[in-house]
């Protein structure tokens, strides 16, 4: 490659409490490049990406970065920004009370003497929201918007810098697909001016679709780099894993029998426009042994329906029916009561406390299976929490490790052992593979095969159409407030899904 090196990382390391995260890594991005950083959850891409914001100082680890071939003694992300480099993280890390512009300028706000010039601010502001497509108002205020729109809001105020190089840690996480387009015809045009952009994704398609270059991290080691042309996903897969996968979706056909939970005439509110419903009066079956996979556009309420059906979110109306008795679900532990058991689809917000252990963790829900008359026998609660944490095969030196010390696919193990742990008969998984890699993914795929095996009921939601057509058994599409059509597992097609996921009460003959 003849383009000049722009960044070089030599040598790093980085240990934490006597686990070394990095290991003697070396890694170089060029100018004009899109380089994707691929490997498995816990293989050390974002802790090599932190020490280059400087979220952890020089004085943490081992090794050198030169950016043009200066070398670079970053202590906090200040400095690392004014050398050019932007961070675009998967969790939003934003002010949510601010306004759009005050959140893209902080800390670079334009002054009129004494006071902000908001009418400029507001103006630049402007500028760069048409940049990302979002047609939102400068002023609007951060909470108010969706994921996907704070996404795009980080996203233009790492453009709004003087960038060098722009780092996006599964950026696409919480976008549709029309904003996912819009996003990597940015990250192009940067591309154009000399910027590096390093892309760490698990998704392969969006890899070979737009990067020039990937590197693979495994086990705290850089084992692999490739220019695209030169290589295939199933050889990046293996350098991830260490391992060849020749499956990645390992659904076996198991006994369906019937029916073991029945939802009828549910309606659910609209959680953020007033006197509007975002489900009307839906029914469905989920029989026993079957994986049912919920489909649909983002914002067409596939999360809520089953929030409501949990008793997480308040309903309008509508019925549950578990073994073919009508049960009263007004709340998660009425739920839980009735075997239910619901991973949500921000395990951060509300899967998982991460100050606390995967010990503590798992058996928080099942703290009368740990204790006898209010004390808790700590010998019980370290053998059900070691036997979900090895059985899960849980990436972390122990169960005393903190949650949050976990990459994202170990974290999503230890939500799934909680609840697994309950030994519920229906499970609801809301994205339960979000950015997540392939590796974990699979290990995640072979439970969820072996609960419908135990003749357990599993609803799955994904915004992945090959992982549904892949595991679910029927796909229920909702559009429009309805559930537009359910297919077999035979006849699914991402077409007709998609086609399904498009339709709504005006164009419905």
């Amino acid at each position: 490659m003849d383009k000049k090196i722009l960044l070089e990382m030599k040598h790093i390391t980085k240990r934490f409490q006597g686990v070394t995260a990095l290991d003697k890594v070396s890694f170089n991005a060029y100018e004009g490049e899109i380089l994707a950083l691929c490997g498995e959850n816990g293989a050390g891409k974002s802790t090599l990406m932190k020490i280059l914001s400087g979220s952890y100082p020089e004085t943490s680890y081992e090794g050198e970065i030169y950016i043009n071939g200066e070398k670079c003694h970053f202590m906090d992300p200040a400095q690392s920004e004014k050398m050019g480099i932007g961070m675009i993280y998967q969790e939003i890390s934003m002010h949510l009370d601010m306004t759009v512009a005050e959140n893209l300028f902080i800390g670079r706000w334009p002054m009129k003497g004494r006071q902000v010039d908001w009418k400029k601010m507001n103006a630049k502001a402007k500028e760069y929201l048409d940049l990302v497509g979002l047609d939102i108002e400068p002023d609007d205020i951060l909470r108010r918007l969706g994921a996907s729109q704070q996404q795009l809001v980080s996203i233009a105020r790492a453009l709004s810098k003087d960038l060098k190089i722009l780092v996006l840690d599964e950026p696409t996480s919480p976008l549709t697909q029309k904003e996912s387009k819009i996003l990597f015809q940015i990250l192009q045009s940067l591309k154009e001016r000399g910027i590096a952009c390093i892309l760490i994704t698990h998704k392969m398609d969006e890899v070979f679709q737009n990067a020039d270059r990937v590197t693979v991290l495994r086990d705290g080691k850089s084992v692999a780099s490739y220019l695209l042309e030169e290589t295939d996903e199933k050889r990046i897969v293996a350098d991830m894993v260490g391992r060849e996968i020749t499956n990645f979706y390992p659904k076996e056909k198991v006994p369906i029998s019937g029916p073991i939970m029945e939802v009828k005439d549910f309606s659910v509110p609209h959680p953020s426009i007033p006197d509007r419903k975002i489900i009307d009066n839906v029914s469905f079956t989920l029989h026993k042994g079957e994986i049912l996979g919920i489909a649909g556009l983002v914002g067409a309420g596939r999360s809520e329906l089953v929030n409501a059906i949990f008793g997480k979110e308040p309903k309008l109306s509508g019925k549950v029916y578990i073994n073919g008795r009508e049960v009263q679900i007004k709340s998660p532990f009425d739920a839980m009561k009735h075997g239910m058991a619901l991973l949500t689809e921000e395990r951060k917000k509300d899967g998982i406390i991460s100050g606390m252990s995967i010990r503590e963790n798992i058996t928080l829900p099942l703290l009368k299976m740990v204790s006898q008359r209010g004390v808790l026998n700590f010998k019980k609660e370290r053998e059900l929490s070691g036997k979900y944490f090895e059985s899960l095969n849980v990436k972390a030196p122990g169960t005393d490790t903190l949650v949050g010390q976990l990459s994202g696919g170990n974290q999503q193990k230890v939500v799934l052992g909680k609840w697994i742990a309950r030994e519920p008969q229906i499970l609801i998984l809301d994205e339960p593979t979000r950015g997540i890699d392939v590796g974990a993914k699979y290990e995640i795929y072979k439970i969820i095969v072996d609960l419908a095996r135990q003749g357990k009921g599993v609803i799955m939601i994904s915004s992945e159409l090959p992982e549904l057509l892949s595991m679910a058994d029927r796909i229920m599409v909702i559009s429009d407030q309805k559930i537009r059509g359910t297919l077999s597992a035979e006849e699914a097609t991402q077409q007709k899904v998609m086609e399904l996921s498009a339709l709504s009460g005006n164009n419905i003959a």
